[in-house]
């Protein structure tokens, strides 16, 4: 030890059965404030583990209150010397284990295997005698150095030791094994587990490699030991080596490490590093892993009560309620909604039952409440296309509505995504029909939907679709500008109204089948609903599996088709736009659905 040395580190573990824990933790954290100590103190009923760096002076303090707890008299700490403090504060915490392993029984306190001290493991190996050296530590911590010819288990956490022992071939449980690990308390548990997997001839390596290194220097050992504080690593001489860690996988880092190109504090090392194109497709794998997990069961197919809000807009200001519900909602009779009432189904934005005749004012809120009840089953295959800090893109499946409406509540698209994507609340910023499938783009925050949600309402987006119809077109391009009803009749239909808003959209034949039907792409130029269907059923054709615009100008009866039936042959194949920052022209697309080839 140096004159330039002024702080000691040490590390100590002892296993024992250990009572008022809880008392104990406040003690120690205000001693070891008191005498400037900073490091962990992790204290279970188990035992203590540490590991504390100070002056001596105040080292050899809270060694002394250690050892006077019964069950910790013979604890004996492992030291290291260098110029500067390697940890930033002083935590104290209470855990189940000192070190997690997660297998019942195993209790050091009671019982070790045998332990090897460090000496007569380096005559063993000078002498060439046959055993075999296990590393219990995780794959990180070996990178940067082990015992020579040593076995390693490829672990990324102690806890899944387990499962590698079950791996270890039937042959090694005859053969001496050593174990070790940083300061040897791993081993106190891997021992033992061992020894009821039917090792017969399990060693542990007294104190680990740190003991190792004080008492016999670098033999048969190649490189430097991981240690879990600021050095990261010390060589044989227990000195800081220059090797750091990188902050987002934890992977040791070599000064040849930290000049590579791919070494971005905090973000990336040599390591961990991925394009943007890999790291957005772990993104959306995480995400998927998610949206599948709150889809399936469908939060819908449990009954519940729902409640559908309806904001008073500034022209309803000073009306009868029920004027303002049957000028929403044209196509549902007076009637019905004198029975809401009655059954004291329409709430106020106190939530109490109100009555029609409620005068409204702008800004209110007031819900239609629903009795409990299931909801039908959608199709929740929905595949995430993109997805960065200002918006996601993804491929929406049919049947699914994009939001709450008649019978749906929670099985629509954008109840999903937002279970998906809790706390966020994603903004649509435009819709598909429940029965249309492709490309639909969600706003993750209020800032990017102002940024995005223009070029919707201002017909600066490109879309393009895919439909197959009934009927043979007689010209391979035409298209339609009639204008369409801006309020919906019965069952939520529309109709070309010369009275109504404009719309136009362009068609081109891709393809005539046999069958009589045609596989057209389609071009709005607005954004009017029920476009497309509506445009095409005036001009005389139906799409395919339309519930609702029937053949020969016929209506039917449903407005969403059932899971199990054949699909409405409409597709929103891609969509494009400026993106709001780089002003750069983005495209998103799906691949073509089954029924148009």
């Amino acid at each position: 030890m140096t004159l330039m040395t002024k702080i000691t580190n040490i590390a100590a573990y002892q296993f024992a059965e250990l009572s008022h824990v809880k008392s104990l933790k406040q003690e120690l954290l205000g001693l070891c404030k008191n005498w400037e100590l900073k490091g962990t103190i992790l204290l279970s009923e188990e035992g203590i583990n540490l590991f504390v760096a100070g002056s001596g002076e105040s080292i050899e303090r809270l060694l002394q209150r250690l050892r006077s707890i019964p069950g910790l008299e013979k604890l004996q700490a492992k030291y290291s010397y260098n110029d500067h403090q390697p940890f930033s504060r002083m935590l104290v915490k209470l855990k189940k284990e000192i070190i997690a392993f997660g297998v019942p029984g195993i209790q050091p306190a009671h019982y070790t295997s045998k332990k090897l001290p460090a000496r007569e493991l380096k005559a063993w190996l000078d002498a060439g005698k046959p055993i075999t050296l296990l590393d219990t530590r995780n794959d990180y911590e070996v990178k940067l150095g082990t015992f020579q010819n040593a076995q390693t288990l490829g672990l990324d956490h102690f806890r899944n030791f387990p499962e590698a022992v079950d791996r270890l071939p039937e042959t090694m449980k005859d053969q001496p094994i050593v174990m070790f690990c940083t300061g040897g308390i791993r081993c106190e548990k891997a021992g033992p587990y061992m020894e009821k997997a039917g090792f017969k001839n399990i060693f542990q390596l007294e104190g680990g490699i740190l003991k190792y290194f004080e008492e016999c220097g670098p033999a048969h050992y190649d490189g430097e030991c991981f240690v879990f504080d600021q050095r990261v690593g010390v060589d044989p001489a227990l000195r800081e080596t220059a090797v750091t860690q990188c902050y987002a996988c934890l992977m040791p880092l070599r000064p040849e490490d930290q000049e590579d190109a791919r070494y971005q504090p905090p973000q990336s090392c040599p390591y961990c590093y991925k394009t943007s194109e890999e790291a957005q497709a772990d993104r959306i794998a995480r995400r998927m892993k998610k949206l599948h997990a709150v889809s399936h069961p469908l939060p819908g197919s449990k009954p519940a009560v729902n409640k559908r809000p309806l904001r008073i807009a500034g022209e309803h200001e000073g009306k009868p309620l029920m004027d303002v519900l049957r000028s929403f909602f044209a196509e549902v009779p007076a009637d019905a909604w004198t029975e809401v009432f009655a059954q004291r189904q329409m709430l106020g934005p106190e939530l109490e039952p109100v009555t029609p005749d409620r005068l409204v004012h702008a800004g209110e809120r007031y819900y239609r409440l629903f009795p409990e009840y299931s909801e039908p089953d959608v199709n929740a295959d929905i595949q995430i296309l993109h997805e960065d800090d200002g918006f996601v893109v993804v491929n929406k499946p049919a049947p699914l509505p994009m939001h709450a409406s008649g019978r749906y509540h929670r099985n629509t698209l954008e109840h999903l995504l937002n279970l998906t994507y809790a706390p966020e609340k994603l903004r649509p910023a435009h819709r598909l029909d429940a029965n249309t499938t492709g490309v639909c783009v969600f706003s993750r925050s209020r800032r990017w939907a102002r940024l995005i949600q223009p070029q919707f309402e201002f017909g600066k987006v490109e879309k393009v679709y895919l439909t197959r119809i009934y009927g043979n077109p007689a010209e391979d391009q035409f298209s339609c500008s009639k204008q369409i009803s801006d309020e919906a009749g019965w069952a939520g239909i529309r109709f070309v109204d010369q009275d109504g808003v404009s719309a136009f959209t362009e068609f081109a034949v891709l393809k005539r089948f046999g069958d009589g039907t045609t596989l057209l792409q389609v071009k709005p130029h607005t954004g009017r609903t029920h476009q497309i269907r509506l445009h095409l059923w005036h001009l005389g054709y139906s799409i395919v599996g339309d519930p609702t615009y029937l053949a020969g100008r016929q209506v039917g009866q449903k407005q969403t088709v059932d899971t199990d039936a054949p699909p409405m042959c409409l597709h929103a194949w891609s969509i494009s736009f400026l993106h709001p920052i780089s002003q750069e022209r983005i495209v998103f697309s799906t691949p073509k659905p089954e029924w148009s080839s």
